[in-house]
C-alpha cells in the first residue's frame, strides 16, 4: 500500500473530529498528492462527481496487535462489540472510510491537481491510501438497517459564544468551529460539567465547558 497523498484540515489533533463523515458539512479540507501522483490526467473526470470516497489510514491508531471486539463510543464505552461490526479505529489494519463533498479541483503550479473537500472527518496530514467516486445509484441504500448505530446519535448543544471570543476566529472558520462545538466534541461518555476542555482547531486553542445542554466557550488564543 502506498499513500498517495495526505489531507489538509483543522484538526491537528484527534479531540473534536466528526464521529462521521458528513455531519459537518461546514468543514473544509484540502488533500495534495504526493509527487509520484500529481498527474493531472490521474484525476480527469473527477470534477464531474459531486462526492468522493477517501480510503485513508487510521494514523494515530497503529499498533501491532488487535483485540476481536471493543468498546463504542456511541454505547457509553460500556458495552463490547465485535470489531468488525463497528468502525473503531482500532482494527487488524487502521483503514478508514470516508465520503465526502468534492467542492472543486484546483491544478496548482508547484503541487498539481489538489481536491478541495467537505464534511471530512479526518486529521490534518492524514495519509490517503485511495480515492473513488461516489456513484449515487450503488453507493445509496435508502432502506439499509443500521444496527446499535440506526439513529443520528448527535444533539446539536446551544452554543455560547461570546462575541469578544468569537471575533478572535478567522471569520472564514466561525461556522465551522460553531458546529463543531454544538455537535459536542467531548467523547461520549465524560459529562462533568465542572470540566474545562481544551480543543485545537485552526491554529487556536478553544477552551469550553459543557452544562446540560449548553456549551460555553471560556477562552480562544492563538497556536502561534
Amino acid at each position: 500500500m502506498k499513500t498517495i497523498a495526505h489531507i489538509h484540515t483543522d484538526f491537528p489533533t484527534k479531540f473534536g473530529i466528526p464521529r462521521q463523515s458528513g455531519i459537518i458539512a461546514s468543514l473544509q479540507g484540502k488533500i495534495v498528492f504526493e509527487p509520484e501522483y500529481r498527474i493531472p490526467e490521474a484525476v480527469r473526470g473527477l470534477e464531474d462527481f459531486s462526492h468522493i470516497w477517501l480510503l485513508w489510514e487510521f494514523s494515530e491508531a497503529v499498533r501491532d496487535n488487535w483485540s476481536p471486539t471493543v468498546r463504542p463510543p456511541r454505547l457509553g464505552g460500556n458495552v463490547r462489540k465485535g470489531v468488525f461490526a463497528t468502525r473503531s479505529p482500532f482494527r487488524p489494519n487502521p483503514i478508514g472510510l470516508s465520503s465526502v463533498r468534492l467542492e472543486k479541483v484546483e491544478f496548482e503550479p508547484n503541487i498539481g491537481p489538489v481536491l478541495y473537500v467537505s464534511g471530512a472527518d479526518l486529521m490534518d496530514g492524514t495519509p490517503i491510501y485511495d480515492i473513488k467516486p461516489y456513484i449515487a445509484y450503488t453507493d445509496s441504500h435508502p432502506d439499509a438497517v443500521s444496527g446499535f448505530a440506526s439513529t443520528p446519535a448527535e444533539f446539536l448543544l446551544e452554543v455560547d459564544f461570546p462575541e469578544s471570543l468569537l471575533q478572535k476566529v478567522p471569520e472564514n472558520q466561525r461556522k465551522s468551529l460553531i458546529d463543531v462545538l454544538a455537535h459536542d466534541p467531548r467523547p461520549q461518555y465524560q459529562d462533568d460539567p465542572e470540566r474545562v476542555y481544551g480543543m485545537a482547531f485552526g491554529g487556536m486553542e478553544v477552551k469550553f465547558k459543557v452544562d446540560g445542554m449548553q456549551l460555553t466557550v471560556l477562552e480562544v488564543k492563538s497556536d502561534t
